[in-house]
């Protein structure tokens, strides 16, 4: 295992972290998008994104696109390179405010958690569309771990965390089992050459109807892409 720093909260991270994995002229076989934080206080990344949004979604969707053209030279025909990203059943109450994605209007560490959640969602069905379109070997899903007993509670109430401390033993899953549903999507063989599903508990299951949405996910890949300053495609 060889560590490499990368903070999804900084552009500027990101970039230099791609450049150093491109010069080990390593091929990428899997991209696993998974790191986040949940109800956050109002705070910004150094790029001045709000926290959920621009870790949580703006990161991983940088991240994914400059690593795009290294995953399409890495898949083959039998064993395509994949691309997973965590998302959540919080995602189901999201609602992504296109004139509004920094949550400036009104701030609601919830509603900014959930729309960063779907937008991954999105996010993973347009990327979808677009390498189907271009014919390169790669797929992309996205998985729902569950609740999973982690420190991505720290920023809860107290009385959550009374309840979590009491429950999380019964009610909870362990990191462990909270994994297996990403391991799933990136080394089952049943999911060989298929993309744009949503999965749960490692089955594919249907994800909140606006997120099928094609011209929404159309409209927030172009925002990205000029928040991140990327060509478009």
């Amino acid at each position: 295992v060889e560590f490499l720093h990368c903070d999804l909260a900084s552009m500027k991270s990101i970039r230099q972290f791609v450049q150093q994995f491109r010069a080990k002229n390593c091929p990428l076989h899997v991209l696993v998008n998974n790191a986040g934080v949940m109800l956050v206080p109002e705070r910004k990344t150094e790029d001045g994104f709000e926290e959920h949004f621009g870790l949580n979604y703006l990161g991983h969707f940088l991240l994914t696109n400059l690593l795009l053209e290294t995953l399409k030279q890495s898949g083959t025909r039998s064993h395509n390179a994949r691309v997973i990203t965590v998302s959540s059943a919080t995602h189901y109450v999201g609602r992504l405010h296109l004139n509004d994605l920094q949550s400036r209007c009104s701030y609601s560490p919830h509603g900014a958690y959930a729309q960063s959640k779907l937008a991954l969602v999105l996010f993973t069905y347009c990327l979808q569309h677009l390498i189907t379109a271009d014919g390169s070997h790669v797929t992309a899903n996205v998985v729902d771990p569950g609740v999973v007993n982690t420190e991505l509670y720290k920023n809860v109430c107290w009385a959550t965390k009374v309840v979590k401390w009491m429950t999380a033993w019964l009610c909870f899953k362990t990191p462990e089992e909270g994994a297996s549903t990403s391991i799933y999507a990136a080394v089952s063989p049943e999911l060989e050459g298929v993309g744009g599903i949503y999965l749960y508990n490692e089955q594919r299951t249907k994800s909140t109807d606006v997120s099928y949405d094609e011209e929404l996910q159309r409209r927030l890949w172009t925002e990205s892409c000029k928040m991140t300053r990327i060509s478009d495609v």
